[in-house]
């Protein structure tokens, strides 16, 4: 009887275990299967809580794992999916409801997403060894590489990328991108090229190879890029500013202010380099047309964004009385008919002087006196003296001082002196030091004008 029991209790554990075995072959299966159809018909939130149900039951189901992660994907829930992938990795079980190579390549761009650049590079290359024909995985290994400043690896991978899908637009993009960053200008402008045939809408390939343009002084071609380069969102400040930029360097900055005018519009982060950027070249432009006042709006808002941005506090501190004195202010933003009187002035009543011949020159002018018999001046022979004033922003060097000696000997004359609203460089005065010409830089320049009577500017 109890042989027959336990005959009978054997045969029961063996029935329990193949109803087991069967339920996972064919109830599990089905469960899987309802999964991939909850999220093909959209029900993300039901195939979530499906799969939460079998992993409380099985721990380690793969599929499950597999599906939940896709379902976060769906709903938005990055972080959660990688979670969901990272244990299906541990599992390691692929198949036909867990195709590898799409598993990796979803698993890799989570961790592109999470800049997590080793783990992404490890999957891609995983990836190229599962699918050697497919050019994304090399597009994406040589990104990454790229972004780790491997640019060896990045090009390697580039290159066979557009090897494989000589078509692909994007690969030509991320590889003439790299080439310009790391100065190879001329393979740089095949491949921006290259992209712009394959992809007319490439705007910022468009700001990419005007940058190049405009390093090889074609301007044409420059401004015709930016301008391209404008319709992308991301590059719009940045194209502005190097129209403007190119303006600039072609001298012309009266062209140059109307695009650096629309980048500063177009301002939405004050802090950021196009913003401080687009400010600083338009008050470039605005102090060079001696638009003063307006390059100071320019500079305060620059300082109050990062004040210690390149030389915008020495310019502040240097256009300091531009705001209390009005005769430097009528110094350094009057017209080219207005500013020789002011000059004229400064020569009869400050230096007493008598005026003989004037005549603008670039950034100033110049005039040709003799001494009266008041002459506040060291020598005082009635001979005829040589100044020249200036008003431009930058520091009067060596060379300047030079060539006003130089005009000075040629028109058989023996002193003459400079006049700056800025100031010498070191050289500049070590130079005049032993030589007969005087140095006025800004500070003595407002000295003089305490010296003219109230009347004697010509403006008011």
């Amino acid at each position: 009887m109890i042989i027959i029991i336990v005959i009978i209790g054997v045969l029961a554990v063996g029935i329990g275990i193949l109803a087991f075995i069967l339920v996972r072959m064919f109830v599990a299966p089905k469960k899987v299967e309802a999964l991939e159809n909850l999220l093909k018909t959209g029900k993300t939130q039901t195939a979530i809580k499906t799969a939460k149900m079998i992993i409380a039951k099985e721990p380690r189901n793969a599929e499950a794992h597999y599906y939940l992660g896709k379902a976060y994907l769906a709903e938005n829930k990055a972080e959660l999916a990688l979670l969901e992938f990272k244990t299906v990795n541990q599992i390691g079980v692929f198949g036909k409801t867990i195709p590898e190579p799409e598993f990796r390549k979803s698993m890799a761009q989570l961790f592109v997403k999470f800049n997590q650049i080793e783990e992404a590079l490890k999957e891609y290359v995983l990836l190229i060894k599962l699918d050697p024909k497919n050019a994304d995985n090399y597009y994406w290994t040589g990104k990454l590489f790229s972004e780790r400043n491997r640019t060896d690896m990045a090009e390697k991978y580039f290159r066979k990328a557009a090897e494989l899908s000589p078509k692909d637009g994007k690969i030509h993009y991320e590889l003439g991108v790299m080439l310009y960053k790391e100065k190879k200008h001329n393979d740089a402008k095949s491949e921006l090229e290259q992209t712009l045939k394959l992809q007319q809408d490439n705007f910022q390939a468009y700001y990419y190879l005007g940058k190049l343009q405009k390093e090889t002084k074609d301007f044409s071609a420059a401004l015709n890029s930016f301008e391209k380069a404008q319709r992308d969102a991301q590059f719009k400040i940045k194209a502005l500013v190097e129209r403007g930029s190119c303006y600039m360097t072609m001298n012309a900055p009266e062209k140059a202010i109307p695009e650096l005018e629309r980048a500063v519009k177009a301002v939405t982060n004050e802090s950021s380099q196009d913003a401080l950027y687009a400010r600083y070249f338009l008050a470039m432009c605005y102090e060079k047309i001696r638009e003063i006042d307006k390059a100071m709006v320019q500079w305060d808002k620059i300082y109050a964004a990062k004040n210690n941005f390149r030389d915008v506090a020495e310019k502040l501190a240097q256009y300091q009385e531009f705001r209390q004195d009005d005769k430097m202010k009528d110094y350094l933003t009057s017209n080219q008919s207005e500013f020789p009187e002011i000059c004229k002035v400064l020569v009869s009543q400050a230096m007493s002087l008598s005026v003989q011949d004037c005549k603008t020159i670039n950034n100033g002018c110049e005039i040709i006196a003799i001494e009266n018999d008041n002459a506040k001046w060291r020598n005082t022979r009635k001979m005829p003296r040589l100044i020249r004033f200036f008003r431009m922003p930058e520091m009067v060097d060596e060379t300047k001082i030079r060539a006003v000696l130089e005009d000075m000997k040629n028109q058989n004359m023996t002193r003459c002196a400079v006049v700056t609203s800025s100031g010498f460089t070191r050289a500049a005065q070590e130079f005049s030091d032993s030589r007969p010409i005087e140095l006025f830089d800004k500070d003595q320049l407002q000295t003089l004008f305490k010296q003219v009577k109230p009347s004697g500017t010509a403006k008011k």
